[in-house]
Protein backbone atom coordinates (compact mmCIF):
# COMPACT_ATOMS: atom_id res chain seq x y z
CA UNK A 1 0.00 0.00 0.00
CA UNK A 2 1.28 3.48 -0.87
CA UNK A 3 0.67 6.26 1.63
CA UNK A 4 -1.17 9.31 0.43
CA UNK A 5 -3.33 10.75 3.18
CA UNK A 6 -5.45 9.43 6.01
CA UNK A 7 -9.16 10.06 6.28
CA UNK A 8 -9.20 13.45 7.93
CA UNK A 9 -12.58 13.06 9.50
CA UNK A 10 -11.73 9.81 11.26
CA UNK A 11 -11.08 10.23 14.92
CA UNK A 12 -11.52 14.00 15.02
CA UNK A 13 -14.45 16.09 16.10
CA UNK A 14 -16.16 17.70 13.16
CA UNK A 15 -17.62 21.18 12.94
CA UNK A 16 -20.74 19.95 14.70
CA UNK A 17 -18.59 18.90 17.64
CA UNK A 18 -17.25 22.44 17.86
CA UNK A 19 -20.75 23.88 17.89
CA UNK A 20 -21.86 21.42 20.55
CA UNK A 21 -19.24 22.47 23.13
CA UNK A 22 -20.92 23.41 26.38
CA UNK A 23 -19.81 26.77 27.78
CA UNK A 24 -17.83 26.58 31.00
CA UNK A 25 -15.30 28.45 33.03
CA UNK A 26 -11.58 28.01 33.54
CA UNK A 27 -9.96 29.87 36.44
CA UNK A 28 -12.56 32.62 36.24
CA UNK A 29 -12.55 32.84 32.44
CA UNK A 30 -15.47 31.72 30.30
CA UNK A 31 -14.24 28.98 28.00
CA UNK A 32 -16.93 29.62 25.38
CA UNK A 33 -15.03 32.80 24.42
CA UNK A 34 -11.74 30.94 23.91
CA UNK A 35 -9.38 32.16 22.63
CA UNK A 36 -9.85 35.72 23.83
CA UNK A 37 -6.15 36.65 23.58
CA UNK A 38 -2.98 35.36 21.83
CA UNK A 39 -2.03 31.71 22.33
CA UNK A 40 1.56 30.47 22.54
CA UNK A 41 2.60 27.09 21.14
CA UNK A 42 5.90 25.94 22.62
CA UNK A 43 8.30 24.00 20.40
CA UNK A 44 10.94 22.25 22.48
CA UNK A 45 13.50 22.38 19.67
CA UNK A 46 15.41 25.06 17.77
CA UNK A 47 13.79 26.83 14.80
CA UNK A 48 14.01 25.16 11.42
CA UNK A 49 13.34 21.53 12.29
CA UNK A 50 10.33 19.35 11.57
CA UNK A 51 8.57 20.06 14.87
CA UNK A 52 8.98 23.80 14.31
CA UNK A 53 7.69 23.49 10.74
CA UNK A 54 4.52 21.63 11.73
CA UNK A 55 3.89 24.01 14.65
CA UNK A 56 4.18 27.12 12.48
CA UNK A 57 1.89 25.74 9.78
CA UNK A 58 -0.70 24.91 12.41
CA UNK A 59 -0.31 28.25 14.23
CA UNK A 60 -0.82 30.20 11.01
CA UNK A 61 -3.97 28.26 10.20
CA UNK A 62 -5.27 28.47 13.79
CA UNK A 63 -4.89 32.26 13.65
CA UNK A 64 -7.27 32.26 10.67
CA UNK A 65 -9.69 29.70 12.10
CA UNK A 66 -9.99 31.20 15.57
CA UNK A 67 -9.59 34.87 14.66
CA UNK A 68 -6.87 35.22 17.28
CA UNK A 69 -3.08 35.23 17.14
CA UNK A 70 -1.26 31.91 17.66
CA UNK A 71 2.50 32.32 18.04
CA UNK A 72 5.32 29.78 18.22
CA UNK A 73 8.00 30.01 20.92
CA UNK A 74 11.13 27.84 20.75
CA UNK A 75 12.48 26.55 24.07
CA UNK A 76 15.17 24.05 23.13
CA UNK A 77 17.44 21.83 25.21
CA UNK A 78 17.88 18.40 26.83
CA UNK A 79 16.18 16.42 24.04
CA UNK A 80 13.07 18.57 24.28
CA UNK A 81 12.51 18.09 28.01
CA UNK A 82 13.12 21.76 28.88
CA UNK A 83 10.26 22.93 26.68
CA UNK A 84 7.99 20.13 27.87
CA UNK A 85 8.68 20.99 31.51
CA UNK A 86 7.81 24.65 30.91
CA UNK A 87 4.40 23.71 29.49
CA UNK A 88 3.77 21.24 32.31
CA UNK A 89 4.15 24.18 34.74
CA UNK A 90 1.99 26.58 32.71
CA UNK A 91 -1.48 27.73 33.72
CA UNK A 92 -4.05 25.23 32.34
CA UNK A 93 -6.18 27.80 30.56
CA UNK A 94 -5.48 26.94 26.92
CA UNK A 95 -3.13 29.84 26.28
CA UNK A 96 0.05 27.75 26.42
CA UNK A 97 0.21 24.71 24.15
CA UNK A 98 2.95 22.24 23.24
CA UNK A 99 3.86 20.76 19.87
CA UNK A 100 5.26 17.43 20.98
CA UNK A 101 7.26 14.80 19.14
CA UNK A 102 7.79 11.15 20.04
CA UNK A 103 11.54 11.57 20.44
CA UNK A 104 10.65 13.46 23.62
CA UNK A 105 7.36 12.02 24.89
CA UNK A 106 8.23 8.37 24.12
CA UNK A 107 12.05 8.25 24.08
CA UNK A 108 13.50 10.94 26.37
CA UNK A 109 11.47 9.67 29.34
CA UNK A 110 13.75 6.60 29.40
CA UNK A 111 16.92 8.72 29.28
CA UNK A 112 15.98 11.66 31.54
CA UNK A 113 14.36 10.18 34.68
CA UNK A 114 14.51 13.55 36.49
CA UNK A 115 13.01 15.71 33.77
CA UNK A 116 10.55 17.48 36.10
CA UNK A 117 7.25 16.26 34.68
CA UNK A 118 5.28 13.10 33.96
CA UNK A 119 4.29 12.39 30.35
CA UNK A 120 0.95 10.85 31.33
CA UNK A 121 -0.07 13.17 34.18
CA UNK A 122 1.38 16.55 33.26
CA UNK A 123 -0.34 17.06 29.90
CA UNK A 124 -3.80 16.97 28.36
CA UNK A 125 -3.50 15.51 24.85
CA UNK A 126 -5.33 17.38 22.09
CA UNK A 127 -4.47 14.67 19.57
CA UNK A 128 -1.94 13.45 17.05
CA UNK A 129 -1.38 15.50 13.91
CA UNK A 130 1.06 14.00 11.43
CA UNK A 131 3.95 11.62 11.03
CA UNK A 132 7.06 11.51 8.86
CA UNK A 133 9.43 8.65 8.18
CA UNK A 134 13.15 8.32 7.47
CA UNK A 135 14.97 6.61 4.64
CA UNK A 136 17.76 4.11 5.26
CA UNK A 137 20.45 5.68 3.08
CA UNK A 138 23.92 5.01 1.72
CA UNK A 139 26.25 7.13 -0.42
CA UNK A 140 25.73 6.94 -4.18
CA UNK A 141 29.16 5.30 -4.60
CA UNK A 142 28.48 2.60 -2.01
CA UNK A 143 28.52 -0.96 -3.35
CA UNK A 144 25.50 -1.65 -1.14
CA UNK A 145 22.35 -1.53 -3.24
CA UNK A 146 19.74 -3.16 -1.01
CA UNK A 147 18.91 -3.90 2.61
CA UNK A 148 19.94 -7.50 1.97
CA UNK A 149 23.34 -6.28 0.74
CA UNK A 150 23.77 -4.15 3.85
CA UNK A 151 22.92 -6.97 6.23
CA UNK A 152 25.23 -9.36 4.41
CA UNK A 153 28.11 -6.86 4.49
CA UNK A 154 27.61 -6.18 8.20
CA UNK A 155 27.52 -9.89 9.03
CA UNK A 156 30.69 -10.46 7.02
CA UNK A 157 32.56 -7.82 9.08
CA UNK A 158 30.85 -7.42 12.49
CA UNK A 159 31.45 -3.99 14.02
CA UNK A 160 33.48 -2.70 11.07
CA UNK A 161 30.72 -0.76 9.32
CA UNK A 162 29.51 2.59 10.67
CA UNK A 163 26.33 4.62 10.82
CA UNK A 164 25.86 8.33 11.51
CA UNK A 165 23.59 9.72 14.21
CA UNK A 166 22.87 13.36 15.19
CA UNK A 167 23.26 12.85 18.95
CA UNK A 168 23.02 10.25 21.69
CA UNK A 169 19.43 9.29 22.47
CA UNK A 170 18.00 11.13 19.46
CA UNK A 171 15.52 9.53 17.08
CA UNK A 172 18.34 9.46 14.52
CA UNK A 173 20.26 7.30 17.00
CA UNK A 174 17.45 5.04 18.17
CA UNK A 175 16.04 4.28 14.70
CA UNK A 176 19.25 2.61 13.47
CA UNK A 177 19.64 0.84 16.82
CA UNK A 178 16.16 -0.65 16.37
CA UNK A 179 17.16 -1.69 12.86
CA UNK A 180 20.41 -3.32 14.04
CA UNK A 181 18.56 -5.13 16.81
CA UNK A 182 15.92 -6.53 14.46
CA UNK A 183 18.40 -7.34 11.68
CA UNK A 184 20.83 -9.03 14.08
CA UNK A 185 23.91 -7.09 12.96
CA UNK A 186 26.66 -4.99 14.56
CA UNK A 187 27.40 -1.54 13.14
CA UNK A 188 29.32 1.18 15.01
CA UNK A 189 27.60 4.47 15.85
CA UNK A 190 29.47 7.64 14.89
CA UNK A 191 27.80 10.55 16.69
CA UNK A 192 27.75 14.05 15.21
CA UNK A 193 26.66 17.34 16.74
CA UNK A 194 23.31 17.62 15.00
CA UNK A 195 21.66 16.81 11.72
CA UNK A 196 23.72 19.13 9.49
CA UNK A 197 27.15 17.61 10.33
CA UNK A 198 25.59 14.15 10.08
CA UNK A 199 24.33 14.93 6.58
CA UNK A 200 27.73 16.25 5.53
CA UNK A 201 29.36 13.08 6.84
CA UNK A 202 27.07 11.01 4.65
CA UNK A 203 27.80 13.17 1.60
CA UNK A 204 31.54 12.88 2.27
CA UNK A 205 31.20 9.11 2.70
CA UNK A 206 32.70 9.21 6.18
CA UNK A 207 30.15 6.61 7.29
CA UNK A 208 28.40 3.70 5.63
CA UNK A 209 24.75 4.39 6.39
CA UNK A 210 22.22 6.57 8.20
CA UNK A 211 18.50 7.02 8.69
CA UNK A 212 17.66 10.44 7.23
CA UNK A 213 14.23 12.06 7.34
CA UNK A 214 12.28 12.63 4.16
CA UNK A 215 12.52 16.43 4.14
CA UNK A 216 16.29 16.41 4.64
CA UNK A 217 17.33 13.75 2.18
CA UNK A 218 14.79 13.93 -0.65
CA UNK A 219 16.76 16.56 -2.64
CA UNK A 220 19.87 14.35 -2.44
CA UNK A 221 17.94 11.30 -3.57
CA UNK A 222 16.59 13.23 -6.54
CA UNK A 223 20.05 14.56 -7.44
CA UNK A 224 21.54 11.09 -7.17
CA UNK A 225 24.02 12.02 -4.43
CA UNK A 226 22.54 9.43 -2.10
CA UNK A 227 20.71 6.15 -2.46
CA UNK A 228 17.74 5.11 -0.33
CA UNK A 229 17.64 1.38 0.34
CA UNK A 230 14.26 1.53 2.08
CA UNK A 231 11.91 3.74 4.08
CA UNK A 232 11.12 3.15 7.74
CA UNK A 233 7.36 3.69 7.56
CA UNK A 234 4.76 0.93 7.53
CA UNK A 235 3.74 1.72 3.95
CA UNK A 236 5.54 3.10 0.92
CA UNK A 237 5.47 6.86 0.48
CA UNK A 238 3.57 8.38 -2.45
CA UNK A 239 6.50 10.69 -3.20
CA UNK A 240 8.82 7.70 -3.76
CA UNK A 241 6.64 4.68 -4.56
CA UNK A 242 9.62 2.80 -6.00
CA UNK A 243 11.40 2.65 -2.63
CA UNK A 244 10.34 -0.35 -0.49
CA UNK A 245 9.73 -0.28 3.23
CA UNK A 246 12.36 -1.76 5.53
CA UNK A 247 9.85 -4.49 6.40
CA UNK A 248 9.31 -5.32 2.73
CA UNK A 249 13.07 -5.41 2.25
CA UNK A 250 13.47 -8.19 4.78
CA UNK A 251 13.40 -6.79 8.33
CA UNK A 252 9.83 -7.88 9.03
CA UNK A 253 7.95 -5.78 11.58
CA UNK A 254 10.29 -2.78 11.42
CA UNK A 255 8.54 0.58 11.63
CA UNK A 256 9.96 3.90 12.72
CA UNK A 257 8.36 7.31 12.33
CA UNK A 258 8.58 10.77 13.82
CA UNK A 259 5.13 11.51 15.23
CA UNK A 260 3.77 14.96 16.08
CA UNK A 261 1.00 15.70 18.57
CA UNK A 262 -0.51 18.76 20.25
CA UNK A 263 -0.85 19.11 24.03
CA UNK A 264 -2.07 21.50 26.69
CA UNK A 265 -1.18 21.47 30.40
CA UNK A 266 -3.05 18.91 32.49
CA UNK A 267 -6.44 20.09 33.82
CA UNK A 268 -7.08 22.34 30.84
CA UNK A 269 -10.90 22.41 30.52
CA UNK A 270 -12.31 19.74 28.24
CA UNK A 271 -14.27 22.33 26.25
CA UNK A 272 -10.99 23.96 25.23
CA UNK A 273 -9.37 20.61 24.39
CA UNK A 274 -12.37 19.71 22.19
CA UNK A 275 -12.28 23.07 20.48
CA UNK A 276 -8.58 22.69 19.71
CA UNK A 277 -9.10 19.12 18.50
CA UNK A 278 -11.77 20.32 16.09
CA UNK A 279 -9.42 23.11 15.04
CA UNK A 280 -6.71 20.59 14.15
CA UNK A 281 -9.22 18.63 12.06
CA UNK A 282 -10.17 21.78 10.16
CA UNK A 283 -6.52 22.77 9.71
CA UNK A 284 -5.61 19.40 8.21
CA UNK A 285 -8.43 19.81 5.70
CA UNK A 286 -7.20 23.27 4.69
CA UNK A 287 -5.09 23.19 1.48
CA UNK A 288 -2.59 25.64 3.00
CA UNK A 289 -1.69 23.01 5.60
CA UNK A 290 -2.61 19.70 4.00
CA UNK A 291 -0.89 20.25 0.66
CA UNK A 292 2.35 21.53 2.21
CA UNK A 293 2.58 18.59 4.60
CA UNK A 294 1.89 16.01 1.91
CA UNK A 295 4.32 17.65 -0.53
CA UNK A 296 7.08 17.37 2.06
CA UNK A 297 6.50 13.70 2.82
CA UNK A 298 4.34 13.99 5.92
CA UNK A 299 1.39 11.66 6.41
CA UNK A 300 -1.68 13.12 8.09
CA UNK A 301 -2.33 11.21 11.30
CA UNK A 302 -5.35 12.66 13.10
CA UNK A 303 -6.25 11.37 16.53
CA UNK A 304 -8.40 12.03 19.57
CA UNK A 305 -7.56 12.56 23.25
CA UNK A 306 -9.23 9.21 24.00
CA UNK A 307 -6.87 7.34 21.66
CA UNK A 308 -3.76 8.90 23.14
CA UNK A 309 -3.08 6.74 26.26
CA UNK A 310 -2.94 3.46 24.31
CA UNK A 311 -0.72 4.97 21.62
CA UNK A 312 1.68 6.47 24.17
CA UNK A 313 1.93 3.21 26.11
CA UNK A 314 2.81 1.27 22.95
CA UNK A 315 5.31 3.83 21.66
CA UNK A 316 7.00 4.23 25.04
CA UNK A 317 7.34 0.47 25.53
CA UNK A 318 8.85 0.07 22.06
CA UNK A 319 11.59 2.66 22.56
CA UNK A 320 12.17 1.79 26.20
CA UNK A 321 12.98 -1.74 25.09
CA UNK A 322 15.46 -0.48 22.47
CA UNK A 323 17.17 1.78 25.00
CA UNK A 324 17.47 -0.98 27.61
CA UNK A 325 18.51 -3.85 25.35
CA UNK A 326 21.01 -1.76 23.38
CA UNK A 327 22.50 -0.25 26.55
CA UNK A 328 21.91 3.33 25.41
CA UNK A 329 22.78 6.08 27.89
CA UNK A 330 23.62 9.78 27.64
CA UNK A 331 27.06 9.32 29.19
Amino acid sequence: MILTRRALGAGFLGAAGLAAVTPGTAFGQKTDTYPARPVTTVVAWAPGGGTDYVARLLAEQFSKEFGQSFVVENRAGASGTIGHASVARARPDGYTLLMGVNSTYAMARHLFPNRGYDDERSFAPVGRIATIAAYLCVHRDSPIRSVADLIAAAKAAPGKMTYASPGAGSSGHLAPELFLKMAGIQVENITYRGGAPMLQAMLAREVDMAFLDVVTVLPYLRSGEMRALAIGSRDRLALTPEIPTVAEAGVVGFECNTDYALFAPAQTPETIIRRLNAGVAAALQAPAVRDKLLANGYVLQPGTPEEWPAYLATESAKWGDVIRTRGITLE
